[in-house]
């Protein structure tokens, strides 16, 4: 039985919606994914998550292609035919099928009249392919990324940012934590080699098991039952150095989806976690996931620079400040991160989580553990913000990542570990 939507047309409008909205695909894609059946689903987030990951390729491609781009009201075209070469390109779909679906997808678009040249330019792009690939190896666009990233990433690893680009390009591995209120880990190995799944244990974290090939996860042992969660490596590291302890106040700020909070609570059952986050939406997965595990938090919706507004006058033993950041160290996982941010974002981010860590510090306990954590690699965001707080507040000191003249521990992105992420862990004397 047919269909009664076309899954390139959808992938174009998603990606229109990236592109010219600025809006990230994980708020685009649940919405436009309502009345799409579970298998497509999989090659919808296929079409698009991989369509944004190579982007400057099908973008330079088009540019040889055509004289001219599709603007205005047929921009959704243009993205509807990088959809069409990503296929042809990066996915074993047969390219008969391709080339129906993609021109079919211009009557799904209200554009019947542009069929002949979508159908056109994919053509003349099979004839071409090789030469074209070719000749692209040779230009900027083979990396993937924006002039401005390439740029700040040159600048902060001059020997190691062609392997941070590379590992950014790739599929992320998946990564899962281990309950353990419920296993060991080495148990949990011994559970997924039963059901045939072949797994690695992270040589750090005490928690992570990586799946060598990535499944659904109904598929794992226990997943309903709150056994396992997926989260990266590098994430789980952050709660590590946290070492939270039971009977404690603890405050995870900026928590939202709620991973690092239930990690807190899965080590340390008897404290009491406070978890916080500005975006009132993203506090529902927070709920969801303290469900599916059946732990309990208190959790509010507040801005990180006002503790008076939601922690009244309490103060805490441990702090968990996950500071919203550039996200540059998990593109990999969302390949959008590259097109939606702009260089001057990160003066501005830097500023904001200078504020948050400012207004927070004081909620410390003496002798109490600051964990400062972001996803990003960028050193405006790290590094160099933990040196200039070190500097103005000599009642915080570091311990257990780095030293003065290079503190926090910066993780980078990498084939077969966790993504790309920093910590520094700071105590109050």
């Amino acid at each position: 039985m047919k269909t009664a939507y076309n899954l390139r047309s959808i992938a174009a409008q998603a990606i229109s919606q990236v592109l010219d909205k600025g809006l990230s695909l994980s708020t685009v894609l649940p919405g436009l994914q309502k009345n799409i059946s579970d298998k497509d689903r999989g090659l919808l987030q296929e079409l698009c998550f991989g369509t944004l990951r190579v982007l400057p390729q099908l973008e330079w491609c088009l540019q040889q292609l055509m004289a001219k781009p599709l603007t205005g009201k047929q921009r959704t075209l243009h993205y509807l035919l990088m959809v069409g070469l990503y296929q042809l390109i990066h996915t074993r779909i047969p390219a008969h099928a391709v080339l129906a679906e993609t021109v079919e997808g211009a009557v799904a678009l209200k554009r019947p009249q542009l069929k002949g040249l979508i159908n056109g330019v994919l053509r003349q792009f099979q004839r071409q392919q090789e030469e074209l690939l070719q000749r692209m190896a040779n230009n900027d666009s083979r990396y993937l990324h924006p002039s401005w990233l390439l740029n700040r990433l040159k600048k902060a690893y001059s020997d190691q940012w062609e392997s941070i680009v590379e590992a950014n390009n790739q599929r992320p591995p998946m990564w899962l934590r281990v309950n353990r209120m419920h296993h060991t880990r080495d148990e949990y190995l011994q559970l997924l080699s039963g059901a045939g799944i072949e797994a690695v244990a992270h040589p750090e974290y005490r928690d992570a098991l990586r799946l060598v090939t990535p499944c659904q996860v109904n598929l794992l042992p226990g997943f309903a039952e709150g056994w396992v969660t997926v989260q990266d490596a590098s994430a789980q590291g952050s709660v590590d150095l946290l070492d939270p302890q039971n009977g404690e106040m603890i405050l995870d700020l900026c928590c939202a989806p709620g991973g690092k909070t239930t990690h807190i609570l899965e080590a340390a059952p008897k404290a009491h976690v406070l978890a916080v986050d500005v975006d009132e939406q993203r506090l529902k997965r927070v709920h969801e996931n303290l469900q599916r595990l059946k732990l309990s938090a208190e959790v509010k919706q507040g801005d990180g620079r006002e503790p008076q507004v939601w922690a009244g006058d309490r103060i805490f033993d441990r702090i968990l400040l996950d500071a919203p950041c550039s996200a540059t160290g998990v593109i990999r996982r969302h390949p959008d991160i590259k097109w939606l941010r702009r260089d001057s974002d990160i003066a501005e981010l830097a500023r904001l989580q200078r504020e948050i860590l400012e207004a927070v510090w004081p909620r410390l306990k003496s002798k109490g553990v600051l964990v400062y954590a972001t996803c990003s690699v960028l050193p405006d965001e790290n590094a160099q913000q933990v040196a200039a707080f070190l500097e103005s507040h000599p009642d915080a000191t570091l311990v257990e990542t780095g030293t003065l003249e290079n503190p926090g521990r910066q993780n980078l992105p990498h084939a077969e570990n966790g993504d790309g992420f920093y910590y520094a862990k700071l105590i109050k004397s």
